[in-house]
């Protein structure tokens, strides 16, 4: 199952809260800043201590103040014109968060606009590839994770509401 939602993923109420994390864990602006200033002071020790994730890849912390039980934190890919294997290491930021969701037996996921953002990758492109990579994933696997796509702004929402509504 999947659902679209427009709003503050830090008010969401699920197993797995995405973080569109930086290398270094450190928080940041967008999305990854206000996962860390809703989390409070814990994730930001817990995130200092993990130390680094690498692109396409994903660890995983508690939620501490969030409405969740954890944040998966990952890295997207910066938009290099898209011949840097941009897309596949998006492909992976998903890929590699369903799995771990599923590994710990996690029934609810949210995802925001991953490298969306400050990154640059293409609003559109980026899109379909969240949304056929999570349909092909959840065809695989009986539809065993709730996910949700939160969008904090009007433009990724239309843009996610078009195609989520162009493939149903």
């Amino acid at each position: 199952m999947r659902k679209l939602i427009k709003g503050d993923i830090t008010k969401i109420h699920v197993d797995v809260i995405v973080n569109a994390a930086n290398n270094m864990l450190s928080g940041g602006g967008g999305v990854d800043g206000a996962i860390h200033n809703a989390a409070g002071n814990e994730l930001m020790e817990a995130c200092k201590k993990i130390g680094f994730c690498k692109t396409g890849e994903v660890v995983v912390t508690d939620a501490y103040q969030l409405p969740a039980k954890y944040v998966f934190h990952t890295v997207g890919p910066v938009w290099e014109g898209g011949s840097e294997n941009e897309k596949e290491q998006l492909k992976n930021c998903y890929i590699n968060a369903l799995t771990l969701a599923m590994e710990m037996g996690c029934k609810s996921i949210s995802f925001p606009n991953i490298s969306t953002g400050i990154y640059g990758f293409p609003k559109l492109a980026a899109a379909e590839l969240a949304i056929d990579t999570i349909l092909e994933f959840l065809k695989n696997h009986d539809d065993a994770l709730d996910v949700q796509f939160v969008c904090f702004d009007d433009l990724n929402y239309a843009i996610y509401q078009e195609i989520c509504y162009s493939k149903h």
